[in-house]
């Protein structure tokens, strides 16, 4: 036993070993052309900065907001730094499990037993997901030797390089600028969390509720997962209708389902405005951003296999690019309606952000925030 696993409900250092073995190799670069990669994306990165705030006038002028560092990382990189995210935005409800297990006989051997399994499972997941994520503004990020973050509990703005490279290969796009086109992208992430100092603090405490209404007692996630387990492979009770939910929907409780419906409105604005913003800069910077935005759209559409697929399905990976849809689409009208200054007085307060509702009638919004 480490440390870090053994007492606690996941073994986070066997969900980094397990997850740096079995992900897969990056594309074939040599030495100088990794370094040069690395070099470019660290300078998109610091001028996307100016683009991106000039764009969005989320940034007072004259006003410095909290620095947060800029890290272009590899495959393992991204897996260690969200290990160290989920083990700290997950410690109280994993506490929380560990009291109610300690108490139970046969407690402490089930933990430690528990640990290694939710550890190899969570190294899994990462895998699949490390080769995919191009970019990332980490919010709940610790700070370590390795992997240094903002102040205060502030975030990183993570860049993993070799996925960048493996898509601007199958798109066959210029990939300088791809590369910029991303970081304008991710830089907007990090506008929105270092312009709006509330934003960071709202986010959490939505994330704390939902992981407090998690039921802990074992036997009742079990039956939980084992009705999820009978909706995927199509053993429903006859008259319940549970299609197009994924896996992490289907064990929610209904109060869980209530705070998701505002995380999952917040994600679609932070979201749908950073593609907004990404596309609406591009043209300035992007020479190629019409035939970038085209190619992207469609692989996310498609997705790489049918296996990428039906994991995206299981995952709830589809409700995120949904986000990206929906999100754009709301903040594309609200700006066409108000300006991008009356769309900015969506970052007045959490009573200014929209309702799951509001994403979808983007006018509904405005007669809210606006009249």
């Amino acid at each position: 036993m480490t440390s870090i696993g053994g007492a606690e409900m996941v073994d986070w250092n066997l969900a980094v070993a397990t997850a740096t073995r079995l992900v897969r190799p990056g594309p074939e670069v040599s030495r100088e052309e990794a370094r040069a990669v690395v070099a470019e994306l660290r300078r998109h990165a610091k001028a996307s900065e100016e683009h991106v705030r000039a764009y969005t006038r989320m940034i007072p002028e004259g006003h410095l907001p909290e620095d947060t560092p800029i890290l272009v990382v590899d495959r393992p990189g991204w897996i260690r730094a969200n290990v160290a995210g989920f083990r700290e935005l997950l410690k109280p409800l994993l506490d929380k499990m560990s009291e109610r297990r300690s108490s139970s006989p046969g407690g402490a051997v089930l933990g430690a037993v528990s640990g290694k399994v939710t550890g190899v499972e969570l190294g899994m997941l990462l895998s699949f997901l490390a080769s995919r994520v191009l970019g990332q503004y980490e919010t709940f990020a610790p700070a370590t030797r390795e992997l240094p973050a903002g102040r205060n509990g502030g975030g990183r703005l993570l860049l993993v390089a070799p996925n960048i490279v493996h898509v601007e290969r199958e798109l066959d796009v210029d990939p300088h600028d791809f590369r910029l086109w991303v970081c304008l992208h991710e830089e907007t992430h990090r506008t929105q969390f270092t312009g709006v100092p509330w934003l960071r603090d709202h986010l959490q405490g939505e994330i704390q509720s939902f992981l407090n209404a998690t039921d802990v007692d074992p036997a009742t996630v079990l039956e939980r997962l084992r009705e999820a387990a009978q909706t995927l492979v199509g053993a429903r009770p006859e008259g319940e209708e549970d299609e197009g939910r994924s896996l992490v929907e289907l064990v929610q409780t209904p109060e869980q389902r209530e705070i998701l419906g505002r995380l999952t409105a917040v994600m679609s604005l932070l979201e749908g405005h950073a593609d907004y913003v990404m596309d609406g800069v591009g043209p300035q910077v992007v020479p190629s951003v019409a035939e970038i935005r085209e190619k992207f759209q469609q692989r996310r559409a498609r997705g790489a296999s049918r296996l990428d697929l039906a994991l995206r399905k299981l995952l709830g990976l589809d409700a995120k690019l949904r986000q990206y849809r929906d999100g754009e689409k709301f903040v594309r009208a609200v700006v066409g309606e108000v300006g991008m200054d009356g769309f900015n007085r969506v970052w007045t307060s959490p009573n200014t952000l929209p309702t799951k509702a509001e994403i979808a009638s983007p006018a509904d919004w405005v007669a809210r925030v606006h009249r």
